[in-house]
């Protein structure tokens, strides 16, 4: 799942069958390059989400 943090939506769980919201992330890691946020659901799915920084664009 690629997800556009600037909209302001929460992410959801991308597993088949399941659309969870998903809360905060369990796992954030940030580069010059961008963030990276890594969620596990309850169904046990993990999806990760991707953002380039504004100044890599």
């Amino acid at each position: 799942m690629i997800h556009d943090l600037r909209d302001g939506t929460a992410p959801t769980c991308d597993a088949s069958d399941c659309d969870r919201p998903l809360g905060e992330p369990a796992l954030v890691f940030e580069t010059a390059w961008g963030r990276r946020e890594a969620y596990e659901c309850a169904c046990g799915a993990v999806t990760v989400t991707v953002a380039r920084s504004e100044s890599s664009r």
